[in-house]
């Protein structure tokens, strides 16, 4: 069967209505409002054969604090220096001083081979953490460094400033493997600390970024 063609205004909700979800229905149909939170931009860093790449807050117009709850690291074409790498991160509670917050984490992905002979999904046991300080992995260990092979996605860190609760992120991103594999990988777990995080730093498993864009927003 065939799936039905989706029309932009097929939605018909009164205006109070509308209003009590965040909608406006008297806006332009395809300029339709919604009132809620913002995403604001803080910092871009582009890197340029570089072992790593840190976002402290109060540094470097850094903001990674109580200001927003909730903030979101892109990253753009990130393209290692050396074959068969993994993107990763780690968190720090003392400004950089020291990344070694405890995390436990969880992960899977899930794949397609360029030759479209090989594809699955599946959990990755030797990708996740348990109440560990090493670095967290945002790919499996096979980023090609090949110049159509890199990786693109997101972080959403969850609250990093609250000295109450434990710190949350979710991550998700897509790679070309270095065997030419699509890899889309997802990654979800805590920074097991009811310290404040102040900082967080990118890097390879071995080498340096070699290129790619990392930027923080902040969420309202």
């Amino acid at each position: 069967m065939a799936l039905s063609k989706l029309t932009y205004n097929s939605l018909n909700v009164t205006a109070t209505a509308s209003k009590g979800i965040g909608f406006d229905s008297g806006a332009d149909d395809l300029a339709a409002t919604f009132t809620g939170g913002s995403m604001t931009f803080i910092k871009k860093i582009t890197a340029s054969a570089d072992s790593t790449i840190s976002f402290v807050d109060g540094t470097s117009d850094v903001v990674l604090d109580d200001t927003y709850k909730e903030y979101i690291f892109t990253f753009k074409d990130i393209h290692p220096e050396t074959d068969s790498e993994a993107f990763q991160f780690n968190l720090s509670a003392d400004t950089g001083s020291n990344y070694n917050v405890t995390k436990t984490s969880t992960a899977f992905r899930a794949y397609h081979a360029e030759a479209d002979d090989a594809a699955a999904l599946g959990y990755q046991a030797g990708d996740d953490n348990a109440q560990q300080t090493g670095v967290e992995k945002l790919c499996a260990a096979d980023l090609g460094s090949d110049n159509d092979q890199n990786l693109a996605g997101y972080l959403h860190l969850f609250n990093p400033s609250s000295t109450t609760f434990v710190k949350h992120f979710i991550a998700r991103v897509s790679h070309v493997h270095d065997g030419n594999y699509a890899i889309d990988f997802y990654k979800a777990g805590y920074g097991n600390t009811t310290s404040a995080v102040d900082a967080i730093q990118f890097s390879m498993s071995s080498g340096n970024i070699d290129a790619g864009d990392i930027c923080l927003y902040g969420i309202n």
